[in-house]
């Protein structure tokens, strides 16, 4: 018997308490159709550490105690495999995804695409999500609504297409961008997200049915990245500034660079894990921003204290209360709600107690955020709760842990603080519909629900 972490204190064994319920299928059901409701009620009942079981899913510890999300974070990574666990996003991403990778290629690919997200690249990335913005937004029209979360897809979406694969305006830039969207719009409600957690449902019955749409549009955007990736090879385009370019001509340890399939399945990795959950965080960011005054007008006095129009995109991203606002998005309804899980490799000792091989390690991201010892009154939207204290990278989770942490993490948030600076120092919004929203599910993401309607009340030049 291993354990993950020694600890003197643990003499006894517990058992684990049981959240089970009589029908596998039910419980998987309500946790897709009711995720908040059903994992609260299970904490309430079993408390921070609870075994379940889903179906279509091996058996689950359910994890949101700080004390057990550091053991596993810290824990050596080759007592788990953990790609294994991520299966149900295979169709999105493929098989050489980054997230389903484990051992020495997940150790190497991860090599590979760490650079292009740190350090003086971000400057450069930095005047293409202003230039986006700014284009995005200038289609905007005083009086009329608009749908946040639509208008920040756009925006992230650009962001990934330019920065990530350094294409410009043109044919197959408005391909790519309109069949991706319409491939995330398959799976845009809780009742056909649940085509992603059952494989039997994974029919192709021809165009007229939902996989044999997403099945399609993917043949198709396939088609697209190969192209590009082609096009890129025969004109010995690969020295650009861009994420493709650099992991075109990025070697591993063996001096063998990524094949055609492997840079497909981490373009779409970045395509769907960079676009889609940063648009949705803006969504909800512009939400809380407009849902209380008081943090508004904190955030405007901060912005108006910058040049934002020539301000070096650095400093944006180091103002204080801009980044509580972003940090405490993220805290309230995490885009994701589970980390990645860690499979046990080997029968193991684990916060007292003795759990077999194949177990799932599974961290509730939301769970952790939503702890009242960590974070006194979780449900309420307060950005100085991140002024006050700095929290450890075990209590503030939006992004996991460890060697499955969200590689684009800065990126994202670097992209959140830019794009929020410059519309909020640009425009004056209000938020249409003023009431609680809780978030639904968005396929594997959770969104807010209608996406945040807002209208755009006059232009201002805050900064300016």
């Amino acid at each position: 018997m291993i354990k993950l972490q020694e600890n003197s204190a643990e003499t006894t064994v517990t058992k684990l308490p049981d959240g089970r319920q009589k029908s596998q299928l039910l419980q998987t059901i309500k946790i897709i159709l009711q995720p908040i409701q059903n994992l609260e009620n299970l904490r309430q009942r079993y408390g921070d550490i609870f075994y379940s079981e889903f179906a279509s899913f091996p058996p689950q510890l359910i994890i949101s105690d700080p004390k057990a999300v550091q053991e596993i974070f810290t824990a050596d990574s080759q007592l788990f495999e953990s790609g294994a666990g991520n299966q149900v996003i295979q169709p999105l991403l493929g098989a050489n995804s980054l997230i389903l990778l484990d051992g020495d290629r997940h150790v190497q690919q991860r090599k590979l695409l760490m650079p292009p997200f740190h350090g003086e690249r971000m400057r450069a990335y930095g005047q293409i999500i202003r230039d986006i913005t700014a284009q995005v937004t200038s289609q905007w029209v005083i009086g009329n609504p608009f749908v946040a979360r639509s208008s920040m897809q756009d925006i992230s979406l650009q962001v990934i297409l330019r920065s990530v694969f350094g294409l410009e305006e043109g044919e197959r830039y408005q391909q790519i961008k309109q069949l991706l969207v319409a491939m995330l719009n398959t799976f845009n409600t809780p009742l056909s997200a649940i085509l992603l957690f059952f494989k039997s449902l994974q029919k192709d019955l021809g165009s007229w049915s939902p996989w044999g749409q997403f099945v399609r549009r993917r043949q198709l955007l396939d088609k697209l990245l190969y192209q590009e990736i082609q096009e890129r090879r025969e004109q010995g385009k690969t020295d650009g500034e861009d994420i493709l370019s650099l992991l075109m001509s990025a070697r591993d340890e063996a001096g063998q660079p990524m094949s055609d399939v492997e840079l497909r399945d981490e373009l779409m990795t970045m395509l769907f894990a960079g676009h889609e959950t940063t648009a949705i965080a803006l969504a909800w960011a512009l939400y809380w921003i407009h849902y209380l005054p008081e943090v508004r007008e904190k955030l405007l006095q901060e912005l108006n204290s910058i040049d934002i129009a020539n301000a070096d995109p650095m400093a944006i991203a180091q103002l204080p209360y801009l980044n509580a606002v972003c940090c405490e998005t993220l805290r309230i309804y995490p885009v994701a709600f589970f980390a990645f899980p860690r499979i046990l490799r080997t029968d193991m000792r684990f916060m007292g107690y003795d759990l077999p091989k194949g177990m799932y390690l599974s961290i509730c991201i939301y769970l952790t955020h939503q702890h009242p010892d960590i974070y006194p009154e979780p449900k309420r939207f307060r950005p100085e709760r991140f002024l006050e204290r700095q929290f450890s990278p075990y209590e503030f989770i939006p992004f996991g842990g460890a060697n499955r942490r969200c590689l684009g993490a800065a990126f994202a948030m670097f992209e959140m603080k830019l794009v929020l600076a410059n519309i909020l120092s640009h425009y004056s919004l209000e938020l249409l519909d003023k009431v609680p929203l809780q978030p639904v599910r968005r396929g594997i993401v959770f969104a807010p629900p209608g996406g945040v309607r807002l209208a755009v009340r006059e232009k201002v030049g805050i900064g300016d």
